[in-house]
């Protein structure tokens, strides 16, 4: 059958297409790299300013306002091992692609999940899209942003936001489309704009699933970030890397248990704070 079926140029149509998108926006492309190196550069840095057992008392403190007491004492001691195991320069550095990348996503995929939330035509684009983004292998994400910002840690940060984006999309139209219809209609009874509806009804109403998004997509953000080390991304993930090249089990292991330090850190604080919480005396009200 394949004999009388001639096989499409898939592959170089993709090709030319990104020869013609390099080409084209080439100056734009070193530009985004320039500022998005610049600003995980900038973040290492000021984060190494800080001394380890200060930092680690910050975050601890931080993780004590926003979560639970037990938390708090968690990240102290895990981010204080982390730091004796000789690993805080790469931990550093994991934690600052990973947050840079979470700005991102989080700074455009809200504001497009507010749009679908308000526009069923927006919604018919976005939701096939997002499947593509969801069910796509995340090294397939790694490809496109070699071929645009070549090896190192631009490549790292522009697929972990592609990757990292979808959760914040999805809950954000959700949140925004589950408040209530009662009180829709009774801001709209009252001659309350769009804007006002949103920002002092639906926004606020939707924001512990708003940060539901947020805390998935610093869990993808996560994940994307060591799979990055692949294509010179540094931090954890190139540990993880090198030690897989080396067959060294031992620091295997050691970066691992790093790597889901963080994680639990990062998950557990960023799900306490789509609630506000007031410590009087010792006890959360």
């Amino acid at each position: 059958m394949d004999e009388f079926l001639p096989r499409l140029p898939f592959a170089d149509w993709i090709d030319s297409g990104v020869d013609w998108l390099v080409s084209t926006f080439g100056s734009l492309l070193d530009g985004i790299a320039s500022v998005l190196g610049g600003v995980v550069e900038g973040a290492v840095n000021v984060l190494d300013m800080v001394p380890s057992i200060l930092l680690a008392i910050i975050f601890a403190a931080i993780a004590y306002f926003i979560s639970t007491r037990k938390i708090a004492f968690f990240t102290l001691i895990g981010l204080l091992f982390i730091d004796y195991l000789g690993y805080w320069y790469p931990m550093l550095q994991m934690l600052a692609l990973v947050l840079t990348s979470v700005f991102f996503a989080v700074v455009i995929g809200i504001p497009i999940g507010i749009w679908g939330s308000q526009k069923a035509s927006v919604r018919k684009v976005v939701n096939p899209i997002l499947d593509l983004m969801q069910t796509m292998p995340a090294f397939v994400y790694l490809i496109p942003a070699i071929f645009f910002f070549n090896i190192g840690v631009v490549p790292g940060v522009v697929a972990s936001v592609i990757f990292a984006m979808p959760p914040t999309i999805r809950l954000t139209m959700l949140g925004i489309e589950q408040v209530p219809k009662d009180l829709i209609e009774a801001t709209e009874a009252f001659g309350s704009t769009t804007g006002q509806r949103l920002m002092k009804i639906q926004i606020p109403l939707a924001k512990p699933t708003i940060m539901a998004g947020v805390n998935q997509s610093i869990m993808l953000a996560l994940s994307m970030v060591v799979i990055a080390s692949m294509v010179g991304a540094p931090g954890l993930g190139e540990e993880v890397y090198r030690s897989v090249t080396q067959l060294k089990t031992g620091v295997g292991v050691e970066t691992g248990v790093s790597i889901v330090i963080v994680a639990i850190i990062l998950d557990r604080i960023t799900q306490q704070a789509g609630t506000r919480k007031k410590k009087l005396g010792g006890k959360l009200l």
